[in-house]
């Protein structure tokens, strides 16, 4: 707790936020008259520098894909090891998601102590050592290490960049944000097939993709660094009593000037007033214990973040993307050409439906673009099922269902379930809930990966897209029962009105 002298202040602050009246109002202390003032122009680059931590996420993707391709050349491999195995081939490209996870699990135990912004600094320092290393790896080994420590900032920067941009973003624009980060994850997955499909047979080429993410790594880093703390973690530890009240007010006041810009300056320490009042109002709370994690509001935090990013993974994603190339296999594109065009097609039509998703989601709401996405997923996964079971020569609606997938998940879990777990962790709870909802993501992401070969030649293609589908209706029905609506309210009101 802050020291006696400055309690004063603080509870003066609570007392006011207690002046709206006995009964429960949706918006506390007039929050959003100022949070009406706000500049997209200042908004652009605090969103700018953390996203593109979620761009080379999606550039990785993108450019592994042909880059596996290109080290396993005889020819054009550049190295006496390119004979590999198919495990070797599996630690290329799970590298970056087993170092994911290492990043999930660091987050736990530093990522309320680091802070949001040294977070992303940290981030983008894997990023760019990940990259080098892998680029100039000699040996497959070497490579190995490259990818997990190129993961290791994946981890970290999809744990941290939604949390920034939540807690620095204005509420009305913040759903927008927050989506179009996922929409940056599409761009440079699309970035990373483009690339890749350039440089796949120059020799070794592969060094060269994978070179392709350092200069935007640098350009994250210094961003982050000349970037200020988020506002709203520095009155969380000025209300946890872990520094000087008045200096981190004041700190706060100069980083929420920053963020919204000279225009709007004059307004910033009403601003600040406020959220330090719906802080109080909430509770003056200590950071949340391993134990205090799975009670009350943070267990139904945990339980709506974790079961969207869950839900997003088993409900067939990684495994419907498998089957793209097969699908389109049958539709007459045959050659290894035609299926990395299709590869950016795909990533175009995702990069379009993300797009729409953007637009739409501070309109429309989370809840109905997550039930209108997923009843669409419950669709083509029934009718994948149908095509490997009944309709085996109908190759259109393999075509049509796989592409509505893609659609409906863009619009739905794609960047919904980012947004979701951005905006619903308490503040308190914030980095050590939504590190373990990144953990859940990619260790049920792995788990999907691992377990799509087994399953399928235990029970059948059709068998398998039967049972993603009865997955995703069963999503359904929590997202109807449990997952609240946010739009429209400030990261405090939904603490305080939607747990």
């Amino acid at each position: 707790m802050a020291s006696d002298p400055e309690q004063p202040a603080l509870s003066s602050l609570g007392k006011s936020s207690g002046e709206i009246g006995d009964e429960q109002q949706p918006l506390l202390n007039g929050v959003r008259n100022s949070d009406d003032n706000y500049s997209v122009a200042a908004a652009i680059l605090p969103f700018l520098f953390p996203a593109l931590g979620g761009l080379l996420y999606g550039y990785d993707i993108g450019a592994t894909s042909c880059a596996t391709i290109s080290v396993e050349s005889a020819t054009s491999s550049g190295v006496s090891w390119y004979n590999l195995s198919s495990v070797d081939i599996g630690l290329i490209t799970s590298g970056s998601l087993y170092g994911a996870l290492i990043g999930s699990v660091l987050a736990f135990n530093v990522a309320d102590f680091l802070g949001r912004r040294k977070e992303l600094i940290s981030s983008a320092l894997f990023y760019l050592v990940g990259a080098i290393v892998t680029a100039v790896a000699p040996t497959l080994p070497i490579m190995v290490i490259g990818r997990v420590v190129f993961g290791i900032g994946i981890g970290l920067a999809m744990h941290a960049a939604p949390m920034y941009i939540a807690e620095t973003a204005p509420c009305q624009i913040r759903g927008q944000l927050i989506s179009l980060k996922e929409f940056f994850i599409v761009l440079g997955m699309v970035g990373g097939y483009g690339i890749g499909s350039l440089l796949v047979d120059v020799f070794a080429g592969w060094r060269y993709i994978y070179s392709a993410s350092i200069p935007l790594a640098i350009v994250m880093g210094i961003g982050m660094w000349w970037l200020p703390a988020s506002p709203r973690w520095i009155l969380l530890r000025a209300i946890q009593g872990k520094g000087n009240m008045q200096d981190l007010k004041e700190t706060a006041i100069h980083s929420m000037c920053r963020l919204r810009g000279p225009a709007l300056q004059d307004i910033v320490p009403a601003q600040v007033d406020e959220i330090l009042a719906e802080l109080s109002f909430v509770g003056e709370e200590k950071e949340a214990t391993i134990g205090e994690m799975f009670k009350g509001k943070c267990l139904k935090a945990l339980l709506i973040g974790a079961g969207l990013v869950l839900f997003q993974q088993i409900t067939g994603q990684p495994s419907v993307l498998y089957y793209a190339a097969s699908i389109f296999q049958s539709a007459g594109f045959s050659t290894a050409s035609d299926a990395t065009r299709v590869s950016i097609l795909l990533g175009v039509l995702k990069l379009i439906m993300t797009g729409v998703a953007v637009l739409v989601v501070d309109r429309l709401g989370r809840r109905p673009l997550l039930l209108g996405g997923v009843s669409g997923i419950v669709i083509s996964l029934f009718l994948l099922g149908s095509y490997y079971l009944f309709l085996d020569n109908v190759w259109v609606i393999a075509v049509v269902a796989l592409l509505l997938y893609v659609g409906c998940y863009q619009l739905s879990f794609g960047p919904i379930g980012w947004l979701m777990i951005s905006e619903i962790f308490p503040l308190r709870l914030r980095g050590r809930g939504l590190s373990i909802a990144v953990l859940v993501n990619f260790g049920a992401n792995a788990l999907v990966t691992f377990a799509f070969s087994p399953l399928k030649a235990l029970l059948g293609a059709g068998i398998l897209f039967y049972a993603f589908g009865v997955i995703a209706v069963i999503s359904l029905g929590f997202i109807f029962f449990v997952v609240p609506e946010t739009k429209g309210l400030t990261l405090e009101e939904i603490e305080a009105n939607c747990l």
